[in-house]
């Protein structure tokens, strides 16, 4: 069955939680919301859509190698895993990104699924114009996959409730959601979702 809108959850993985080795503040805080609007679109039967960083343990962008960013999400560790209580359905799709070591890759539309095909290709497949987006980083992962997603042509709507922000500069996050409004995003909370769903 083809479909028009998917939710896209963005990188709420251990090591991007409070404990793990790159937490984003109050990462953790994401995850009820998460949930239930996994339950809205679980109830209208659309894509539910799971992006992890996937890095090799060896990796340019990661300090030991040069890079700025500690070792982190590195294939099969624990702070890879997506957050215990996050209740992905049996059903959701999950894409890897920044599996090139040379690659510091922030946006899902750099992921593939298991079997290789790019995220790009999958949303064509599945006939969808519409990205639900929440998760972690606003900053960063969040912010690109945003932006390539208006750039690929969909409509894109935030879930600015569901997202949270690494602000290494104080105010990143909010020049971020800035960015992405200007760019054509929309800006939704769950109440709003609630009275109008996604079909």
């Amino acid at each position: 069955m083809r479909s028009l809108s998917a939710l896209l959850i963005v990188d709420v993985q251990n090591d991007f939680c409070p404990g793990g080795l790159l937490p984003v503040p109050e990462g953790d805080r994401v995850v009820p919301l998460l949930n239930r609007y996994m339950e809205l679109f679980r109830e209208k039967k659309l894509p539910i859509i799971a992006s992890r960083d996937w890095h090799p343990a060896i990796t340019s962008h990661f300090r030991d190698f040069g890079g700025i960013w500690p070792v982190h999400c590195v294939q099969g560790s624990k702070g890879a895993r997506f957050h215990r209580d996050l209740a992905l359905p049996d059903d959701a799709i999950v894409i890897s990104k920044g599996q090139d070591p040379a690659q510091d890759a922030y946006s899902a539309f750099q992921a593939t699924t298991e079997s290789g095909v790019s995220f790009p290709e999958l949303l064509k497949e599945l006939g969808i114009t519409r990205l639900f987006v929440g998760g972690l980083a606003t900053d960063y992962c969040i912010k690109e996959s945003v932006l390539d997603g208006l750039r690929h042509g969909l409509a894109v709507t935030l879930l600015e409730d569901a997202v949270r922000g690494v602000d290494l500069t104080p105010g990143d996050s909010a020049r971020a959601i800035e960015n992405m409004v200007v760019a054509g995003a929309v800006r939704m909370n769950f109440s709003r979702l609630q009275a109008d769903p996604p079909s």
